[in-house]
This record gives structure tokens, sequence and C-alpha cells, in this order.
């Protein structure tokens, strides 16, 4: 019995093509998935707050987000639901799209307790204007919101932080 005999000439080299395609396809599941994270949100100069709380969504949350550019442009991942200089005071699309919004929140009864009480969304939007937005652009995304077939009744402000000097 001959077991520990090692020939030289019949050593085989170990093929690298597959474990180099599996690691090209973890880099591209992983730009993609950074992307879509983001998909949401777009390039805004936030306004600044003194006091703000980290946002920290939880995982599997439905929270819509609502982008407002400083000439009023209202985005919704990556398409304008709202003009004022192009369509006018004609909010439809907007309300189309928060209303679509709402249908896929979770629902509540509006009194907590209360089963005859109307089912409002529970989770609240978040709205990101920049800082140099005029108000009435939140507020017509406020005004829309509180209409009686979409009742999103909370919203959540974004706001941008001071960085600290180290």
């Amino acid at each position: 019995m001959n077991l520990a005999k090692h020939d030289p000439e019949t050593e085989m080299e170990m093929n690298m093509t597959p474990m180099i395609d599996v690691v090209f396809l973890l880099i591209i599941f992983f730009m993609i998935i950074t992307d879509m994270t983001q998909q949401d949100l777009e390039d805004l100069t936030l306004p600044m707050a003194v006091h703000a709380v980290e946002d920290k969504p939880l995982p599997g949350e439905n929270r819509p987000v609502v982008n407002i550019k400083f000439d009023g442009k209202t985005i919704v991942k990556s398409k304008v639901i709202y003009d004022e200089e192009q369509w006018g005071r004609d909010t439809s699309k907007l309300d189309l799209a928060l209303s679509g919004m709402a249908d896929r929140m979770k629902k509540e009864h509006l009194t907590e307790g209360d089963t005859s009480s109307p089912l409002v969304p529970a989770d609240a939007i978040l709205v990101r204007a920049d800082e140099s937005t005029p108000f009435k652009f939140v507020q017509t995304i406020l005004t829309t919101c509180g209409q009686q077939h979409i009742s999103i009744w909370k919203v959540q402000l974004a706001v941008s932080v001071p960085e600290e000097d180290k």
C-alpha cells in the first residue's frame, strides 16, 4: 500500500472561474440593494435643527417618503407628483399618490379601543423639504394628507443636525 506518494506531474490546479463568478454576483447584488435603499431620498439641503431625534425606521416599516424641492416640485420615488409651476393648483396627481400611500399603510382605529371609529393609517409619512422651500408647498402636502379619503394623521418632518466639532 503506497498512500503517501506525491507526483508533482499529476498535481491538479483549482478552477477559480466559479468563485470569481460568485464574487461578481455578490458585488452586483450589494450594489443594487444599496441603491434601492436610497431611492426614496432626493438630494435636498434640509433645514438645520438644534434638537432632533435620529431617524431610525423599524425594519419592514412601510414609511412613505415625500420630497419637496426648493421650487415646490413634490417627488415620490423619483416621480414628480405635484408641480405648481406646471399644473397650477391642480393637486389630482398628489391626491392620487397620497391616497395610494394611505391604502398601503397599516391601519388602526382613529380612537384607540373604539371599533366604531374610522380606520386610518397607523404609520407616519416622512416629508423632506429643502431649507429654501416656501412653506406653502409643505402646507399643500399637509392639507392633502388631512382629506377624508386619505386621512394620514401622522407626519414626520426631516431636518439635519449640525456636525459636532471634534
